[in-house]
């Protein structure tokens, strides 16, 4: 993800999260962590074949744990496997940042997405109570188990298809 990004990333987080959507002050101090010698950020968007932004993912690193932030897809690429290649390609920055392991926050009543880290192997290790705001809404707190020397546990195949411009290129 860029800066010229932000824009339709903003569109999308309204349209998807029009009750706890970030700020475009938001987005821009995530992009500030993403880039040069102390980047600990992986921002990255998908576009469909017109070059509009259909998803978006985030990660961040410090002292060895990964932090997904945000992921999202637009609702008529839901199905197609986008979710899976953000999140495949956000497990893969989480080893290039040597992170030991990833934690993420989801709405209790996003099943959808709750199963789509289960299957990643993610497990929910407690609740953050009112976490989405101004809603209210709880979050489930989940992580993804470590292996002993390579980094978070699933298999993050570098994935490709489908995505452009992340945060290191």
């Amino acid at each position: 993800m860029r800066w010229w990004d932000i824009p339709a990333v903003l569109e999308l987080e309204r349209a998807l999260f029009p009750q706890d959507a970030w700020s475009k002050g938001l987005f821009w101090s995530e992009l500030a962590h993403a880039r040069g010698a102390n980047a600990n950020r992986r921002y990255l968007v998908a576009e469909d074949t017109t070059r509009r932004v259909v998803g978006y993912a985030g990660l961040a690193a410090v002292d060895g744990t990964g932090d997904v932030q945000t992921i999202a897809v637009a609702t008529d690429h839901w199905s197609t496997g986008l979710g899976s290649r953000l999140l495949r390609e956000l497990l893969t920055a989480a080893t290039a940042f040597e992170c030991r392991e990833v934690l993420l926050e989801v709405r209790v009543d996003n099943t959808r997405a709750q199963r789509l880290y289960e299957r990643f192997g993610f497990e929910p290790v407690g609740i953050r109570r009112g976490y989405y705001q101004p809603g209210n809404v709880d979050a489930l707190v989940m992580r993804l188990p470590t292996e002993s020397d390579g980094g978070p546990a699933a298999d993050v195949n570098a994935v490709q298809e489908g995505m452009t411009h992340g945060s290191t290129d």
